[in-house]
């Protein structure tokens, strides 16, 4: 008997069949269509899924191609043979041309590859299932970044607004970036976004450790495992049960671990170091890198099936050269951060971090702000007080005709000079207008003094 899909009445959010044996792409495909309004259907086997598509009200079927027991393939031509008009859209890791012809011939609507594009999911959902495609995609304007995160340019809100679609779900998910980025920090929000932000977030960065040591790292180790265990050591991922788990720069496992590795995301068991007992975590995984991983793939450095495992949702943490609208809140949170709220940027400063290419992104800007605070000492931060790859050059010509064609040394005395003479030459009003303190304009006078300027007599006592 053939049967048609169920058309919602008005009002009724259509029921979303999803098959994948990969409970973190079910829980991400869960997490991301209820949020945009539908009923969703989750399973993990085709068998399963003929029995729900068997007791009818299924609009639309999501199955992964892949799958132990019944494939993808397989369950779409049973599904077909009783549901002849059901949509059936397949989604894959595995980007083979072969299946996508045979899954478009065998009746499929569509077929999408992992990681998987949120807004061509959407779009494909809302067309199979009769929807308008003119209505929005839904993100919680209601969460909160977390103080002390920074995103004013366009392009790291786009990261936060990718980020609050699935944090909520299980699924494991890539950041990518070049170093210094603030992949860490998208880790840590994606954590405190979830429903795991009770549990730990246990981070660990895998080019920092020794290879010799990594596994002990990860998975721990048994006393008397090898030369110098003297105790048991519980690893980071039974550290990090029944919260999540960052690992950084995961294109430096070994191939070992990298296997290792592939077995805990399948099905969370390891062994310690010494151990033939199997020890079982539920930690949600989440892994960055700076290298172009599926290069690493191709090049056979890097294993393919891990490579999907890990990147069930991809998120692409932009450079800093191209978010410039981040780098004075930034730079402003920093300097609060180390001065404790006592310096504050000067405007030749300002500009100066505006223009700078940051080939270190938000790790060198923090480090530059760290010595500039303490140069400063709490006060006005100048450009003295940068390092001086960040400095402007200095300029060889100079025109009285035009003031943008002085060095800002120059523009600087003249003002120090103008405030001086508008306040009498007294120093601490002269200090409070320029905005510095008593004792740095005393030491810039003494620099004017030496280079021939008239600025009256100096002292360490009088106004």
């Amino acid at each position: 008997m053939t049967l048609s899909p169920e058309v919602p009445a008005p009002g009724v959010s259509p029921r979303i069949l999803i098959v994948d044996d990969d409970a973190s792409q079910r829980s991400l495909l869960v997490s991301f269509l209820a949020g945009q309004g539908f009923e969703t259907v989750p399973v993990e086997s085709g068998e399963r899924a003929l029995a729900v598509l068997a007791g009818g009200g299924v609009a639309m079927m999501i199955s992964d191609v892949r799958m132990a027991g019944l494939t993808g393939l397989e369950l779409l031509r049973l599904a077909r043979k009783e549901h002849a008009h059901l949509p059936i859209l397949m989604v894959t890791a595995y980007t083979d041309i072969r299946d996508a012809v045979e899954a478009i011939r065998d009746g499929a609507v569509d077929y999408l590859a992992k990681p998987i594009d949120l807004d061509e999911l959407l779009d494909a959902v809302r067309q199979a299932t009769g929807l308008t495609r003119d209505v929005p995609l839904r993100f919680d304007d209601n969460r909160q970044l977390p103080a002390g995160v920074v995103a004013e340019s366009p392009l790291m809100r786009a990261v936060f607004r990718e980020a609050s679609l699935f944090a909520p779900s299980e699924s494991r998910a890539l950041i990518t970036g070049e170093s210094g980025v603030g992949k860490e920090v998208l880790a840590e929000v994606i954590h405190s976004w979830s429903a795991r932000a009770d549990g730990p977030l246990v981070k660990f960065n895998c080019a920092a450790i020794p290879e010799t040591l990594l596994e002990s790292e990860l998975f721990g180790h048994e006393k008397g495992a090898f030369t110098g265990a003297v105790a048991q050591r519980i690893g980071r991922f039974e550290a990090a049960n029944g919260g999540t788990i960052f690992l950084d720069e995961i294109g430096e496992l070994t191939p070992q671990l990298q296997a290792k590795l592939l077995r805990v995301t399948q099905d969370g068991r390891f062994q310690r170091i010494g151990s033939n007992t199997e020890i079982r975590v539920n930690a949600r995984l989440l892994a960055a890198t700076n290298r172009n991983l599926e290069e690493e793939v191709r090049n056979g450095r890097f294993r393919e099936d891990l490579f999907y495992r890990l990147n069930v949702f991809e998120v692409h943490v932009p450079p800093l050269r191209e978010r410039r609208e981040d780098i004075l809140p930034l730079a402003e949170k920093f300097i609060e951060e180390f001065s404790r709220g006592a310096a504050r940027l000067s405007a030749s400063v300002a500009d100066c971090l505006e223009h700078y290419a940051w080939p270190g992104n938000v790790r060198e800007l923090r480090n530059a702000m760290e010595r500039a605070a303490l140069l400063s000492r709490g006060e006005l931060i100048l450009l003295e007080h940068l390092p001086t790859r960040l400095r402007p050059p200095p300029r060889t010509t100079l025109s009285r005709e035009s003031p943008e064609e002085k060095p800002l040394g120059e523009i600087e005395n003249t003002a120090i000079m103008e405030a001086l003479r508008k306040h009498h030459f007294n120093r601490t009003e002269t200090a409070k207008a320029l905005g510095i303190s008593r004792r740095t304009l005393i030491y810039k006078l003494q620099r004017l003094r030496e280079a021939g300027f008239a600025i009256g007599p100096l002292d360490s006592t009088g106004g």
